[in-house]
């Protein structure tokens, strides 16, 4: 055996660890969207579900790494390779992956730590090994004697790049292509290989020459020393504030401008880009580049917020998304520039994984039930303008010193009118864009301009974002109600005219207060936004029960404001399916909706996952199924499926029919619903029709109506503005194996929102 290891072997070496750990990072990442697909349907497909999922993947991973700090530890190269072998043949034992035997039901409440104990007993043990895997290897390379081994931390990028392949490959390819089974059985397969390739990682430091890496190490000892605690604790602060950003940043997406879970996976691949660029060893964005632009993004991330998400959909998404890139590269660049010898990079990566747990843990449980909107999301803002590293001299120092009264008494000149309704309030709030946009642009300057320290930027952020809730945008007053299936807004429009109920964007519900001359509405509440009369929800009620001829029973899935409760006539029996507590307590409030109060003060609906309950409910004893069960633009995909369709089937009365509000921006539905009540053998009419009395809060809907016959559907079968539709045959039928989500937006991109 030669004491200097072969170019050959050199680069056998690189090609197989540089494998592995790709296949390692493809399948830790492609697991978290495959397995939180087969959760969604416990918890209606609420976005939550991915932010307790991303908590949960961030704590496994710090076990993990500190599993292979604590290896790395002993004084030998055998145990460690035999040990992480046996643990990951143990885990493959537990796979293909699958919910848990007894996990099938959620509680009432308690949610994220019922999720946290699911993914722990389902899929706890294999991505535990799978977690541990990139800083073992990289240890085990160093010790291998490659030349590269002084510095391994190129193998990270290499471990990104199949964690950012492995996310956006999933909703293009993975989901489209294949069923849940089948991407099960791909990734279980993976897994196998995976331990050939550690295996042959394993075998190749075995054959290493004893003290092939001790002068690799010998450098490290004679150039570094330990680092210190206040360092560990700067590495954790920022591994913290990008972490939190990312679930803060979905969080926003999916509350405040367009709720797709196709989304989720893209702050995600950012996220693993900014690590894959910045341990470059020639970075293609250069750190001092991303130090300048991160005050610019910040301050862009506040003008985005002042700006809201209504006026362009996709600036504004991009405009968010680009923001956050630009301050997680300016964060994972400075942990980059302060990584230690190749001798501490276990502990390097120990720090690293909490710091992303506990950004993860502030954001995706902590903040949901401490605050009643996303505050999370501006707190972390300016706590990023901390990540940036103290800074030299400052510009004009003379008048550096007169910074903080200035700052002191801009905030108070700005804050202080929101506490009343005077001119002055009238002024910021008709220019409250303008104003919080110059604040935002002054914590900039002061960072390119002046070269101010962090705390003074830090500090001017907080104005920005303390102003922009002093001044809230839209038309009225705005009060939030949250819960872990999302934010609600019930906004009451200045004249008291209206109160509007808001998922994101997206109006669930409205009620008419006053009258155009300014007098109360009195006596029974008019069904309005999508349930009026004459839209496709009321005109299949009216034409389902003039064919029965005698009172309807009547089953529908999600409360929304209460409005489809005013929808009954006296002598019928209507039963509610909601998900969502808090929203039967809002919709019972009535300061904000009075719809059940005067027409149904009894209703006690039924609590959790409607495809759970509703299946508990007798066969063939509702003349009616209603589904309309979205949050904001977010679709339950398990309540759209022919399994979810075969159970409202099953629970029709003979001459029954369902209903779903179908009505969608992003995602192009009715042809879902046609395909899968076809599966069922159902016929299927669609309406869609603008209304044009938006002003009115009386909106345009889609709605598909299936039934078994026409005659099931009374008048509709004849209706000009009802269209008898048929499944099309080249479009995969969605099932509770297989959706493709994508194909859904395509298709509204293509033909346009109806």
């Amino acid at each position: 055996m030669t004491s200097e290891p072969s170019a050959s072997r050199n680069r056998l070496v690189l090609v197989v660890y540089t494998a592995a750990i790709f296949v390692s990072a493809l399948l830790l990442f492609s697991v978290q969207p495959l397995f939180t697909k087969m959760v969604l349907p416990r918890l209606g497909g609420s976005p939550a579900v991915w932010s307790v999922a991303m908590v949960f993947f961030q704590s496994l991973l710090l076990g993990g790494y500190a599993y292979a700090h604590l290896l790395m530890k002993l004084n030998s190269r055998i145990v460690p390779i035999a040990v992480h072998l046996v643990l990951l043949v143990i885990a493959l034992l537990t796979l293909p992956l699958s919910i848990r035997s007894g996990w099938g039901e959620p509680p009432n409440s308690g949610y994220s730590v019922w999720l946290l104990g699911l993914f722990a007993v389902s899929i706890g043990l294999p991505f535990f090994a799978l977690a541990a895997n990139n800083p073992l290897l990289q240890a085990w390379f160093v010790r291998t004697g490659h030349p590269n081994g002084p510095d391994p931390y190129f193998l990270y990028a290499s471990s990104n790049i199949g964690s950012f392949l492995a996310l956006l490959s999933y909703p293009v390819l993975l989901e489209p292509m294949f069923t849940l089974r089948t991407q099960n059985l791909i990734w279980t397969g993976g897994y196998g290989l995976l331990i050939v390739l550690i295996a042959g990682c394993g075998v190749l430091l075995l054959r290493s020459p004893v003290n092939a890496g001790a002068l690799n190490m010998q450098v490290d000892d004679a150039k570094a020393p330990a680092p210190s605690w206040s360092l560990r604790a700067r590495w954790i602060f920022l591994a913290a504030v990008p972490s939190g950003l990312l679930i803060a940043v979905t969080a926003h997406i999916s509350t405040d401008v367009a709720a797709a879970p196709l989304l989720w996976v893209l702050p995600l691949s950012l996220y693993l880009l900014t690590w894959v660029l910045v341990f470059q060893s020639r970075p293609l964005l250069p750190h001092k580049w991303m130090l300048r632009a991160q005050p610019l993004a910040i301050a862009g991330v506040v003008i985005l917020l002042a700006v809201g998400g209504e006026q362009n959909l996709l600036l504004t998404l991009g405009g968010h998304q680009l923001c956050f890139f630009i301050i997680a590269m300016a964060c994972h660049g400075e942990l980059a520039r302060t990584r230690p010898a190749a001798k501490y990079l276990t502990g390097f990566y120990v720090a690293l994984s909490f710091g992303g747990m506990v950004g993860g843990l502030f954001a995706g449980l902590i903040a949901p039930f401490t605050f009643s909107w996303v505050a999370e999301y501006p707190i972390l803002l300016a706590l990023a303008a901390l990540c940036r590293p103290p800074g030299g001299a400052e510009r004009l120092p003379r008048w550096a010193a007169w910074y903080w009264p200035f700052l002191a008494g801009l905030a108070v000149g700005l804050i202080a009118p929101s506490y009343s309704a005077g001119g002055t309030f009238n002024w910021l709030d008709d220019h409250r864009i303008w104003v919080i946009g110059a604040v935002g642009v002054l914590s900039a300057l002061l960072a390119l301009a002046l070269n101010a320290n962090r705390w003074k930027i830090f500090a001017t952020v907080v104005v920005a974002l303390v102003v922009l809730r002093a001044y809230p945008s839209g038309d009225g007053r705005v009060e939030t109600v949250r819960s872990f299936f999302g934010v609600h807004k019930i906004v009451v429009t200045s004249n008291g005219q209206y109160h509007v109920l808001m998922h994101g964007t997206t109006i669930h519900g409205a009620e008419k207060f006053k009258n155009d001359n300014g007098t109360p509405v009195t006596g029974r509440p008019e069904p309005i936004s999508y349930y009026h009369k004459d839209g496709g929800i009321g005109q299949a009620i009216t034409a389902i029960r003039e064919r029965k001829g005698a009172p309807l029973k009547v089953a529908v899935i999600g409360l929304g404001s209460g409005t489809l409760t005013c929808a009954s006539v006296p002598g019928e029996d209507w039963k509610f399916f909601e998900i969502d507590q808090s929203m039967v307590d809002t919709a019972r409030d009535p300061k904000y909706f009075t719809y059940i109060q005067n027409c149904e003060p009894n209703l006690k609906p039924v609590i959790g996952d409607a495809r759970l309950t509703i299946a508990k409910e007798p066969d063939g004893v509702y003349d009616l199924i209603i589904v309309d069960a979205y949050s904001s633009d977010a679709i339950p995909i398990h309540l759209a499926t022919e399994e979810a369709m075969a159970i409202y089937k099953q629970k029709l009365a003979p001459r029954g029919a369902v209903v779903m509000h179908v009505s969608n921006r992003h995602l192009e539905l009715a042809s879902v619903v046609v395909g899968i009540a076809d599966a069922n053998d159902m016929k299927s009419w669609v309406y869609s029709e603008d209304s044009g009395r938006d002003n009115e809060y009386i909106f345009s809907t889609s709605v598909v109506v299936s039934a078994r016959e026409d005659a099931d559907v009374g008048k509709l079968a004849s209706s000009n503005l009802w269209t008898e539709t048929d499944a099309d045959e080249k479009q995969r039928v969605w099932t509770d194996d297989y959706s493709n989500v994508l194909g859904a937006v395509y298709r509204r991109l293509r033909d346009g929102e109806q």
